[in-house]
């Protein structure tokens, strides 16, 4: 039998007996209702004092010891005494759990800083406030945009997209580079892992200097080799032998040059990373110009299509948008068969801006998709120093669309084409976008 049950059986037998004592009384002083009233009284008074008792200790528990009652009583001590000891040991086992979390966290090589939905600093660890500079007692509760005053990182938080980190300079510390990575958490809380990534921010800075400076003291040594090459080709005195690995050698110096070229607008892009203003380009005639050089290619597609949906013009720098709208329709006429077609597009919808290049190629395999736009980068390298690729171009599309605010888009599978895709803010049309196809 459960002893709650019992406890109450027990009781209601103790109220009947003193009921009974208090009828036997009553009869024996010749007033039945006043003993039963008397001993009920008494019975009363000794439940008040019971419970003082507990009330006492309960106030008083970390000091004092359960008072010893049974019956009823007995069992409410024992249950709240449990109650205790088990809030006691869940406390002393959360305590332990956050000690141990705070050691992990001060042991993590980046530092940790949490913040409510008002983006209020709610906690940080120790590598955080050697980071930044925060200080435990006076920081707590103030916003992170007040601390980190970089417009980047400020821009980071308004946008909410944390799909990538944001790379910040402070300008108490020059020399260093932060990496701040935001994620979303709980009841709309933000988790922000800051990491010091100044030794390779530094290591990039050097590789980038290197090539750049490389690329220029090449050009020139290359220019003197290609004009004296041309010199020999056009020569009638030489034995005609020779000239087949002096046009191969023409070539392989031309391809040499482009990748120079490539090599230095490259570094002249990474030099500078912020946005461009620009001005508006007429997209459907520099469309037109492309379409006109890819056709006066000697290999070239059967077909290259143009399709003009909309009259919206673009707001960006010509020079940097053209080469990455040549680079990306070049890529597409290189890689797309005799008998194929590639289809230059510009259209404008609600979301902005979109230019894409499809063609009818053999397609790229899906593992290869994600690193397309890496320096150097090639599918097929063979296939590529036939064509003369630098591979190259993709990352300079990348970089010109990052500092129009754009992103690039490939869809590609085996043996069915690709298509690439440059997709503009709204903000960077300076007309209004006109939704109806007109082509």
């Amino acid at each position: 039998m459960d002893e709650g049950v019992s406890g109450w059986g027990f009781a209601a037998a103790r109220l009947a007996l003193v009921v009974l004592v208090g009828a036997l009384l009553g009869g024996f002083v010749g007033n039945f209702w006043a003993g039963i009233a008397g001993t009920l009284s008494a019975y009363l008074a000794l439940q008040l004092y019971q419970l003082y008792r507990l009330d006492h200790w309960l106030r008083h528990r970390s000091v004092s010891d359960p008072p010893d009652a049974g019956g009823l009583w007995g069992d409410v001590v024992a249950q709240v005494g449990r109650l205790h000891r088990r809030k006691k040991f869940h406390k002393q086992r959360l305590i332990e759990i956050f000690r141990e979390l705070r050691r992990a966290t001060a042991a993590m090589p980046d530092g940790v800083i949490t913040l409510n939905p008002d983006l209020e600093i709610a906690w940080f660890n120790r590598k955080a406030a050697d980071l930044i500079g925060l200080k435990r007692k006076t920081d707590f509760g103030l916003r992170i945009g007040n601390l980190v005053r970089d417009p980047k990182f400020l821009q980071y938080l308004q946008d909410g997209d944390f799909s990538n980190p944001v790379i910040v300079r402070p300008k108490a510390v020059e020399e260093r580079w932060l990496s701040f990575q935001a994620m979303r958490y709980g009841a709309d809380q933000t988790l922000i892992l800051v990491r010091d990534i100044s030794r390779q921010q530094r290591v990039e800075v050097m590789r980038k200097d290197f090539v750049a400076n490389a690329s220029h003291e090449l050009r020139s040594p290359l220019t003197v080799i290609a004009g004296y090459l041309e010199t020999l080709a056009a020569d009638a005195t030489i034995d005609p032998v020779l000239q087949p690995p002096l046009q191969e050698m023409r070539r392989q110096a031309q391809r040499m040059t482009s990748i120079i070229d490539d090599l230095l607008e490259l570094s002249r892009l990474e030099a500078n990373d912020e946005q461009v203003k620009g001005v508006p380009i007429d997209i459907a005639a520099l469309l037109t110009v492309l379409r006109k050089d890819l056709l006066a290619r000697p290999k070239r597609p059967a077909e290259v299509r143009l399709l003009l949906d909309s009259q919206a013009q673009l707001l960006g720098d010509p020079g940097l948008i053209h080469s990455a709208f040549w680079n990306l329709a070049d890529n597409a006429a290189k890689y797309t068969p005799a008998d194929g077609t590639v289809t230059l597009r510009w259209w404008a919808d609600t979301d902005g801006g979109h230019f894409s290049v499809a063609d009818t190629g053999a397609g790229i395999p899906p593992e290869h998709v994600p690193r397309l736009t890496e320096r150097f980068y090639r599918v097929d390298p063979g296939r590529s120093r036939v064509t003369g690729g630098s591979g190259l171009g993709l990352s300079i599309v990348k970089h010109v669309l990052y500092r129009h605010g754009a992103e690039l888009r490939v869809e590609s599978a085996e043996k069915r084409g690709s298509l690439f895709t440059c997709d503009f803010p709204l903000q960077r049309l300076a007309a209004t976008p006109d939704l109806a196809i007109s082509a």
